[in-house]
């Protein structure tokens, strides 16, 4: 089925470009940029400053040590002027306001403008101070700030070739944490921030939760490079958030900036430049090939974002982990204070572990540290580097996809837990449940539900026909097991209005995807169970109005059969059994139950031999047929769930 979606991000690029080597030159207004905007031809502009003049007033806006921020007005009107200064540069390109005034008029939307450069002596000038000029969206104001046209803006390093990103990995945080020489770090503020970031995935359990606390998160105090290297090395982390002072150090003459992590010999500090940091953070086999690679890097340390000479190749440490093949770092191009580094952290964390887009994240941060930090101008000190490949979108909504259904099996976990559902042998016995395990329950009940009612009311303009049929197909999943669960904790009026619940969901996914099988299975299913206890009359009945259905259902996972392979194919073998079970239900009088029993058999053996990436498809199917034993008890179709269990292997 052909995807038919809006993009709710604009793109806009903007390359910059001159000719020579990316170094060994001075900002001057007498040299000549080209800038390309949209489909408009080249444009030439000059930067209004002399390089040393602007290396004074990038000084002027480094925080005094003997003076409060909120009084520091000379500061403060650094920052106006040079972003006045620079938004006057970005209103010599007539496709850049084009391209903004377009994007201004679809209200709700996101425009990224993605900064390409190469020259070094560009990446000094702090494009995130801009002032808006007169024509672009909020004019007057600062432009990554204003609120009428929301703009996200990031920075990239023109390349030969695509940088591979993979949005979709589960998470998995190192926070590497560094205060040499008696230095003071926010560590433990960050560590909290974190802790929150995660919470929604972390398994819920009485005692010894600290262990499922490590397998999201992974903290090195008291850094060192090696430290680092060794276990980037041997495990696969997707974001590393490094806590540490920036220092100065020389290399070829030039002054550059570092972070200072702990060194390996002595209370000394180890100043890390952005190549030695990239080496220790891409893990490489024998042959040369990278092992492990986060996808993303934040940096809270003062000046990681900062150039400072461009006389010699190489830039800031950000620029040097992008370069290095990390699709995205977010860093500092100033100092940064330390209130405002665990606001980021919180930020950045919370709104990307639960999916947002990074380029949204970053545009919400930008506003948070304007307003919880007014006293400072850290919202235009953060600088990212990024890398977004033609499917990014698509990567981060399958990602929040991901997410929401892993922050959802916390729950149903728990709740398993309290009433039983993973006990062997308990057949489909109650449990009496307290006062206070009954509460826990309808409120863990109550927020996946919430969870999944936020995740359907998504705009539906960024998702397929599909994506909402698996929503709503997942929601009723949803309420099938709390349907179990309530069965389990004797409240029976709840579970069956579950059920009923379940089978609507199910009944509006497939309305919206009539050929999906699964769906399709899974509606016929629940019509089943919430029947299974009623006489002849009623299921002769059901055979009569929904067995046209179950025979298409079997005749579209024949074809799914047919053009498929992997784990699609093992699942349809699986919907193919399933179908063969309701065939007691649904296949009429003419249907030989031997012959049912006959395809199940053939159908799990065949899902066996099919290669998977997993075992996951196996296990799920094991567990669904031994709900309609368990749960979904009848003599309608005890024994073809007793032959499906035997063909799989599973010894209930």
């Amino acid at each position: 089925m052909t995807e038919n979606h809006t993009s709710e991000i604009r793109n806009v690029k903007l390359e910059l470009l001159r000719s020579g080597p990316a170094h060994n030159q001075l900002l001057s207004p007498l040299t000549n940029y080209i800038a390309l905007c949209g489909s408009d031809g080249p444009v030439t502009l000059q930067m209004p400053f002399e390089h040393r003049q602007l290396l004074m007033r990038l000084r002027r806006l480094r925080y005094p040590l003997d003076k409060d921020p909120a009084t520091d007005d000379q500061r403060q009107s650094e920052v106006r002027d040079i972003g006045e200064a620079i938004g006057r540069v970005l209103g010599q390109v007539p496709a850049l306001l084009s391209e903004l005034g377009n994007a201004g008029a679809e209200n709700g939307k996101l425009v990224h403008l993605r900064l390409a450069m190469s020259a070094f002596e560009l990446g000094l000038v702090p494009f995130e101070a801009a002032v808006a000029p007169d024509g672009f969206p909020g004019s007057g104001s600062p432009l990554f700030l204003q609120m009428r046209t929301p703009i996200s803006i990031t920075r990239e390093i023109r390349r030969g070739r695509p940088l591979p990103v993979d949005w979709i990995r589960p998470p998995r945080i190192l926070f590497a944490f560094a205060a040499p020489a008696g230095l003071y770090v926010p560590a433990q503020t960050h560590l909290q921030a974190l802790r929150e970031a995660i919470e929604p995935w972390v398994k819920i359990k009485d005692e010894n939760r600290i262990e499922e606390v490590k397998k999201l998160l992974t903290v090195l105090p008291n850094a060192t490079l090696e430290q680092i290297r060794s276990l980037c090395a041997s495990t696969e982390f997707t974001h590393v958030h490094i806590l540490a002072h920036g220092a100065p150090f020389k290399y070829s003459g030039d002054e550059r900036y570092g972070v200072a992590l702990c060194s390996e010999t002595g209370d000394n500090a180890d100043i890390v430049d952005g190549e030695r940091l990239a080496i220790a953070l891409t893990s490489r086999d024998s042959a040369g090939n990278t092992r492990f690679r986060p996808t993303l890097v934040t940096l809270a340390t003062c000046d990681s974002g900062n150039i400072e000479s461009v006389l010699t190749p190489g830039g800031s440490i950000a620029h040097e982990l992008n370069a290095a093949g990390i699709p995205w770092v977010i860093a500092s191009q100033f100092p940064l204070w330390m209130k405002a580094s665990a606001i980021a952290a919180k930020v950045l964390y919370s709104g990307l572990l639960n999916g947002a887009d990074p380029r949204w994240v970053l545009y919400e941060l930008r506003q948070r540290l304007r307003t919880d930090s007014p006293e400072t101008h850290d919202w235009a000190s953060i600088v990212a580097y990024s890398t977004v490949p033609w499917n990014f979108e698509r990567q981060v909504n399958l990602f929040r996809d991901k997410q929401t259904q892993r922050k959802i099996e916390v729950k149903f976990d728990r709740i398993d837990e309290l009433v039983g559902a993973n006990e062997e042998g308990s057949g489909s016995a109650g449990k009496t449940l307290n006062e206070a395990q009954n509460k826990e329950l309808a409120a863990l009940c109550e927020s996946v539900r919430e969870d999944l009612k936020n995740w359907r009311e998504e705009s539906h303009a960024i998702i397929s026909t599909k994506d909402k049929a698996q929503r709503l197909g997942i929601s009723a999943a949803s309420e099938k097991r709390i349907g179990i669960a309530y069965t389990l904790a004797e409240e029976q009026p709840m579970a069956q209005k579950a059920y009923e619940a379940c089978r609507d969901f199910y009944r509006d996914a497939w309305e919206i995807d009539p050929c999906n099988h699964w769906v399709i299975t899974q509606y016929l299913s629940i019509i089943a169970i919430l029947n299974r206890d009623d006489d002849g009359p009623v299921l002769k009945e059901l055979a009569h109005k929904y067995g046209i259905l179950w025979n298409a259902a079997r005749q579209i996972v024949e074809w799914q059969i047919r053009k498929s392979s992997g784990d699609e194919r093992a699942y349809a073998f699986s919907t193919h059994a399933e179908l063969s079970l309701l065939g007691s239900v649904y296949g009429g009088q003419t249907i030989d139950p031997e012959s049912l029993e006959a395809d199940i058999t053939y159908y799990c053996k065949e899902m066996l031999n099919e290669l998977c990436s997993d075992a996951f498809p196996i296990i799920s199917t094991r567990r669904q047929f031994r709900r309609y034993l368990k749960h979904w008890s009848t003599p309608l179709w005890a024994s073809l769930a007793q032959a499906a269990l035997d063909a799989l292997g599973d010894t209930y």
